[in-house]
């Protein structure tokens, strides 16, 4: 198993086992790889990833709960929800934001569920009302400092079902400056100006 976490665009990648995936990233020469488990080399992992000269790093260790938590504690966990929406034609509702596009969610409120949080944002977001969860998709990890702390955060990501026949009002005080449905045909050119982790919400849909 792996956790992939993205500092800007670049993956970490927690590990008890190496994938094929992971293999690609451990033959780069701006690749790190780490196997051996202290406080000291989860600092050192941090550091690194913050390395212009690092494209990737690789922390491998039987223990990943233990990895797992290890990292966690160096990070204020914030959990969003997000929805990947769905009309008849099998379009998906992309929102524009701050240049790139993105699929709609937001934080969790205190004491509201996971799945409430996502239908919520993305109607806040889009503007649509008709909109219903059909399962949820995947799990994505991005970290970013804001106000002097080091954020991780955990967007849970829920497949949704709507319609196409409904006002698309971008949600301003968001940043959102346009809506659009987009076919599978016109994926791969949206693609190329969005999130790494945007990239893996849609490529897990596919699988």
């Amino acid at each position: 198993m792996f956790i992939k976490i993205y500092f800007g665009d670049k993956p970490l990648f927690l590990c008890d086992e190496l994938n094929e995936e992971i293999k690609q990233y451990s033959h780069h020469d701006d690749a790190v790889f780490i196997d051996e488990f202290s406080a000291a080399s989860v600092n050192s992992m941090i550091h690194e990833m913050k390395q212009e000269k690092v494209h990737a790093v690789i922390f491998y260790w039987p223990d990943l709960p233990k990895l797992k938590k290890a990292f966690w504690k160096k990070f204020q966990v914030i959990s969003a929800g997000g929805g990947i929406v769905c009309n008849e034609k099998q379009e998906i509702l992309f929102i524009f934001r701050r240049g790139k596009w993105d699929l709609p969610k937001g934080k969790l409120d205190e004491g509201e569920k996971i799945e409430d949080c996502a239908l919520r944002e993305v109607k806040e977001e889009t503007g649509i009302k008709d909109v219903t969860l059909d399962k949820f998709l995947l799990t994505t990890f991005h970290t970013y400092d804001e106000n002097g702390k080091h954020i991780l955060k955990e967007s849970h990501w829920f497949m949704m079902r709507s319609s196409e026949n409904q006002q698309l009002i971008p949600q301003q005080e968001e940043q959102i400056t346009a809506l659009k449905w987009v076919g599978r045909p016109q994926l791969a050119s949206l693609l190329t100006n969005t999130f790494p982790s945007i990239v893996d919400v849609i490529a897990a849909i596919k699988h």
